[in-house]
């Protein structure tokens, strides 16, 4: 259904940590949302937390998005440059009634709130300071009080929109806590650094943002932001709030369930396109017809917000597992190379012999199908690059009369030059004629001498990969 206005989105992360899955899904159903519509993905750093904000935090984000593959259409606005702008907004909230200054202190606030609790009430302001006379004001000025600025909020209001996701939305303007502050403290002829409710109205009115789509942990806000929006007289955006992602017990994902940064997630071995794959999958039934894997641009073309669901999403790592195997099960050989490459070189792996291009794809051939993680394309490729040290097993076939001996043989009969699979399977038969035993303990008697291990990847292919080095006479000789 086409929009009635054009479609302009945002993310707007604070740049106080790290890219947040969180987070990453709310971007991930922002440019679903604004690419079915052909409408536009911005960003906008909001950065007026200036004690925990920092410059790395905010590439951090920047860097995770990029990788995800969520590109953005216009340059990203940085919040901390339109202050004025907030307190140009402050000032015309005081001058129209909208707003006063409160200088309650925060020991009276304290105490407040305990008589608040003695008496089983919310915590809420009690908008002792809404109504101060000139003279009340001027006397705690000479008091050396300053003050915080208060947007009125009537308790008797009814907030109403209709949400994207959850329909109809009822907000009673007596559960939002009293008038709320949008501006920190300062002297009583100045505006302290304005919060967040109030420059999100701001700055998503001066984008021209049309609708805002975030958690479900925000539908308070919004019925604070709607007040705002009418008094400074601004049009407000359509809001939809998708549900939250829970961990295994129901909880909301943090940081005490471990992995919970985007940069984590890269870090294990999961590819972009399986983690924004499932993403997507959290909070969002996909339609008949395009199955549960799938591109970023395949689920834009039929996304909407009528199948994202109103209960929060519980974390499946399996299903992300299986998602991030399929994405490398379907990788080109080159292509998983491309990936592997800087994992294997950070071990110092791929000098030599071992930097052939060819070599190195034929062992992600081999490799590939059992990967489940880009981790483990290192731990399986370690064996092809350095001499592994042999396992119990291992050992215990290597002290074997037998396998020794047909070992020796196959040693024996080893040419300089290149082998073919054709060729290898005559030598493994030859050794094991000349050997008086079956092939089949010559076969586990090489892959202990090759690998360290009775377990592993296609025996035949393991070997020629490492005749191409040289390095199988090596361990055979080493074996014996």
């Amino acid at each position: 259904m086409p929009a009635a206005v054009p479609v302009r989105v945002r993310l707007a992360p604070s740049p106080t940590g790290t890219l947040h899955i969180g987070t990453a899904r709310t971007a991930v159903f922002n440019w679903l949302f604004a690419r079915h519509l052909g409408g536009a993905f911005l960003l906008r750093i909001e950065d007026t937390d200036r004690e925990r904000s920092k410059p790395e935090f905010t590439e951090n984000i920047l860097d995770g998005l990029r990788w995800l593959g969520l590109s953005w259409d216009e340059e990203p606005v940085v919040q901390s440059r339109r202050i004025e702008a907030h307190r140009a907004a402050i000032a015309q909230l005081l001058e129209s009634g909208h707003a006063y200054r409160c200088y309650a202190s925060d020991a009276e606030l304290a105490a407040m709130r305990e008589r608040q609790q003695a008496e089983g009430r919310a915590p809420r302001y009690d908008n002792l300071h809404r109504d101060l006379s000139p003279a009340q004001e001027q006397a705690y000025i000479a008091e050396g009080r300053e003050a915080v600025i208060r947007f009125r909020i009537d308790d008797g209001a009814t907030i109403t929109w209709n949400d994207l996701v959850r329909g109809e939305m009822r907000w009673a303007g007596s559960d939002l806590g009293g008038d709320m502050v949008i501006a920190r403290r300062a002297a009583a002829d100045a505006i302290g650094d304005p919060l967040y409710n109030l420059v999100v109205v701001v700055d998503d009115a001066a984008m021209a943002i049309s609708h805002v789509i975030r958690g479900e942990d925000h539908i308070a806000n919004t019925g604070k932001q709607l007040l705002l929006y009418a008094a400074l007289g601004l049009t407000p955006p359509l809001f939809a709030h998708t549900p939250l992602i829970l961990n295994q017990e129901g909880r909301k994902l943090s940081k005490r369930d471990g992995v919970t940064s985007v940069g984590d997630f890269r870090a294990m071995g999961y590819t972009a396109e399986a983690l924004v794959n499932y993403m997507t999958l959290l909070g969002w039934s996909p339609p008949e017809g395009l199955g549960e894997r799938f591109s970023l641009e395949q689920a834009a073309a039929v996304f909407s917000f009528d199948r994202v669901n109103r209960a929060g999403a519980r974390f499946d790592w399996d299903k992300l597992n299986w998602l991030n195997a399929q994405v490398l099960h379907g990788l080109a050989a080159g292509e998983l190379r491309q990936r592997l490459l800087p994992l294997w070189q950070a071990r110092g792996w791929g000098e030599g012999a071992g930097a052939d291009v060819a070599w190195q794809e034929d062992l992600c051939t081999l490799l590939g199908p059992s990967l489940s993680l880009l981790a483990d394309g290192v731990d399986q490729a370690a064996p092809f690059f350095t001499a592994p040290e042999p396992d119990e097993a291992a050992l215990a076939l290597r002290a074997d009369a037998g396998s020794r001996g047909a070992l020796s043989a196959l040693l024996e009969r080893l040419p300089e030059g290149p082998l073919d699979a054709e060729t290898a399977q005559g030598l493994l038969a030859e050794a094991a004629t000349a050997a008086g035993v079956k092939k089949g303990v010559l076969m586990k008697g090489l892959r202990a001498a090759l690998l360290g291990s009775l377990k592993g990847p296609d025996l035949l292919t393991t070997w020629l990969l490492l005749h191409r080095l040289g390095s199988d006479r090596e361990r055979i000789a080493a074996a014996l």
